[in-house]
């Protein structure tokens, strides 16, 4: 004899999955490309050296007396593309591929970098709203998916949870979003110093160009997949209410 509520029990299961890859598949996809895109043009042009045999430690340090800002340390760290800015420390963190090499994509990697260090220096505002509403994005990333799974169990006040969860959710997804500004604008700034100052001469600027457009997308992408996820569950919530 058949067993109607497995066969039930799997089909809103398959639903589900189904459902899931609609919404994510093309983020995900969107994810490889952008992961793709920046491991090929970062491999690319680390293998090709500036003309004026700049290191990527150079550059940061001549963007930002470029723009008068002082007080900001630049370190190498281990590891690869684990460049960053820290703002707590006013300090540039260069990995190995950047910090000490001579290449295309050092210069530009390390140039980004400085213009965030610019932005920190300047009070740029896109900034300091992801970092004021960074205690409570934190907050969220933590307790979110728990509050969701526990809101998706069939008790009594369930939906509580799910909706408290789906805020949480939702401040992760803001920060992503200002984080698109910021990334963009530290591009446009590093790539606007390079030309000013001729840290690369007119054959070599497309390439820092294609690098930080490549880094950029990665952003997008974990935009476009934060929200798709936002979304799906705003509509799971709205059914179960239903």
């Amino acid at each position: 004899m058949y067993n109607l509520s497995g066969l039930f029990s799997s089909g809103l299961y398959a639903s589900g999955y189904l459902s899931y890859l609609i919404w994510m598949l093309p983020c995900f996809i969107l994810s490889l490309i952008a992961q793709g895109m920046v491991k090929s043009r970062f491999n690319k042009y680390s293998n090709i050296q500036n003309s004026r045999h700049i290191t990527g430690a150079q550059a940061a340090q001549m963007l930002l007396q470029s723009k008068g800002v002082t007080g900001v340390n630049i370190v190498p760290i281990a590891g690869n593309l684990t460049d960053h800015f820290d703002p707590r420390t006013n300090t540039i963190a260069l990995s190995e591929s950047v910090y000490s090499k001579t290449s295309i994509a050092a210069v530009g990697i390390a140039c980004h970098e400085a213009g965030h260090a610019c932005q920190h220096a300047e009070g740029y505002t896109p900034n300091k709203i992801r970092s004021a509403i960074l205690p409570a994005c934190n907050f969220g990333s933590k307790f979110s998916w728990f509050l969701i799974i526990v809101g998706f169990l069939p008790f009594s006040y369930a939906n509580i949870f799910l909706y408290i969860g789906i805020a949480l959710f939702s401040l992760s997804v803001i920060f992503t979003l200002v984080t698109l500004p910021v990334e963009f604008n530290a591009s446009s700034r590093a790539l606007k110093v390079i030309k000013e100052i001729h840290l690369l001469d007119d054959s070599e600027y497309p390439g820092a160009s294609a690098v930080l457009k490549a880094a950029a997308m990665t952003y997008v992408a974990s935009a476009c997949t934060a929200v798709a996820q936002l979304l799906r569950l705003i509509l799971i919530a709205s059914s179960r209410r239903r």
